[in-house]
C-alpha cells in the first residue's frame, strides 16, 4: 500500500516484504522479512561489529547481539528479547549448517523455516509469558484441531488460499510483468473497489505501535 500511494507522486520506496513465508531457511527468511530493517541492523549494528570478518565464533556473538538489539527495538520487554535471541540463535545454527556445506531438500526447509518462524511470533505477540505457555500449548494440542476465523471458512478455500500463496508469484513480481495500459488500469481499480466495499471490519496495522 505504502508503495503504491507513493508511486502515486512518482516516489520510488524500497520493497519491503517479498515473500517472506516461502523461504527456505532463516538467512531467506531476513532477505525476504522486513528488509528495510534488516538493511539497518546489518549495516549499523552487524557489520560495525566486525561482521563475519574475525573468524565463525565472532560471527556467532555478532549475530547475536544484533538480533537481540532487534528484539529491543521492538519493544522493551522480556518476550521482544527472547524473539531476537531466537533469531539470532537460528541464523547461527544456519551459519553452521552452511559451513558443514550441508543440503536438505528443499520441502522440509521451508517446513523447518515455516514452523520456526511461527513458533517465534508467539513470543513476539505475547504480553507476557503465561500467554506464550498457553498459546504453545494450543498450538502442539493434536486432540483439538480446528479453524477459527472470522468467516465460515470452508478448509477447501483454505487449502486453495494457502497454495496460492506458495506456489504462484506474489503482486512484486507481477508487477514487473505487468502491462500499464487502460484496461488494465481499469480492472485493478474495480477490485480495489470491490475490496473496499466487502470490507466488514477495521484491523490495527500490525507495526503502529512502533
Amino acid at each position: 500500500m505504502a508503495i503504491g500511494a507513493a508511486l502515486l507522486f512518482n516516489i520510488k520506496i524500497p520493497i519491503n516484504f517479498n515473500s517472506p513465508y516461502k523461504a527456505l531457511s532463516i538467512q531467506d527468511f531476513w532477505r525476504r522479512w522486513h528488509i528495510t530493517l534488516s538493511r539497518f541492523l546489518k549495516d549499523y549494528i552487524y557489520i560495525p561489529l566486525g561482521g563475519n570478518r574475525k573468524g565463525n565464533f565472532r560471527t556467532y556473538n555478532n549475530l547475536l547481539a544484533t538480533f537481540i538489539l532487534g528484539g529491543i527495538w521492538h519493544g522493551a520487554g522480556w518476550t521482544f528479547v527472547f524473539w531476537g535471541l531466537l533469531h539470532g540463535i537460528a541464523l547461527v545454527i544456519n551459519h553452521i549448517y552452511k559451513n558443514f556445506n550441508l543440503h536438505m531438500p528443499k520441502v522440509l526447509a521451508w517446513f523447518i523455516t515455516f514452523n520456526f518462524v511461527n513458533i517465534a511470533w508467539v513470543f513476539f505477540r505475547a504480553q507476557e509469558w503465561d500467554d506464550v505457555i498457553k498459546v504453545l500449548g494450543g498450538m502442539f494440542n493434536f486432540t483439538e484441531i480446528y479453524l477459527k476465523t472470522n468467516m465460515d471458512l470452508h478448509p477447501d478455500w483454505f487449502l486453495m488460499a494457502f497454495i496460492v500463496v506458495l506456489f504462484f508469484k506474489n503482486t512484486q513480481e507481477l508487477s514487473l510483468q505487468a502491462i500499464y495500459k487502460k484496461r488494465m488500469a481499469l480492472y485493478s481499480g474495480l477490485l480495489f473497489v470491490i475490496a473496499m466495499l466487502l470490507a466488514n471490519h477495521v484491523s490495527t496495522f500490525l507495526y503502529y505501535d512502533f
